[in-house]
């Protein structure tokens, strides 16, 4: 298990991003630590879509394109010292049952999950009930600043001096529960 947002969140709309597709190795998680993609960050005269293929198999005289948007973002890395948000849905091709969620579009819904190439919800700021398994073995006090590793993962060890604060800690990391009240800070 990578992370997880748990069912309590309070942030504000205006705080979400959705100008950015994940770029990385599907599945993601929710509440992955993301940052731009070097060369791939919104740019106006890229506004439009970008064709990503045919939504599945081809039949004769039937149209079924897939299109995406053109910028992009990857899980952020160990002493990055910019990173953009956190995931608030996860990217996935497939469910549980290995079933295609392309064709059914009620159940990504009702997972929090986007396509690969579908513009993903990243939030820059407020406070989320978080479990991770990087966190979950650390002793984190109350206040103690959060920042990312190398796999976009919340852990109290700073990479580098240049690394930035991503959260700070409001609690510590619940014993039963293994999750911990975070305040997102980008």
């Amino acid at each position: 298990m990578g992370c997880k947002l748990l069912p309590f969140r309070d942030y504000d709309e205006h705080e979400v991003i959705n100008l950015f597709r994940y770029s990385g190795t599907v599945p993601v998680d929710q509440g992955t630590i993301v940052t731009i993609t070097n060369g791939a960050g919104w740019d106006q005269s890229n506004a439009d879509t970008q064709f990503l293929g045919g939504a599945g198999k081809s039949y004769n005289n039937t149209v079924s394109d897939r299109y995406g948007v053109y910028a992009q973002v990857k899980t952020a890395a160990t002493g990055d010292a910019n990173p953009l948000g956190m995931l608030l849905h996860s990217v996935k091709e497939v469910d549980e049952n290995g079933e295609k969620l392309l064709y059914n579009p009620r159940k990504m819904a009702e997972m929090e999950v986007v396509l690969s190439g579908q513009a993903v919800p990243i939030v820059t700021r407020g406070i989320f009930l978080y479990s991770g398994s990087t966190i979950d073995g650390e002793t984190v006090d109350p206040g103690a600043p959060l920042y990312s590793d190398a796999n976009g993962l919340l852990t109290k060890t700073a990479g580098g001096s240049d690394q930035a604060k991503v959260a700070q800690a409001l609690g510590p990391v619940d014993a039963t529960y293994k999750s911990i009240l975070i305040k997102l800070e980008l």
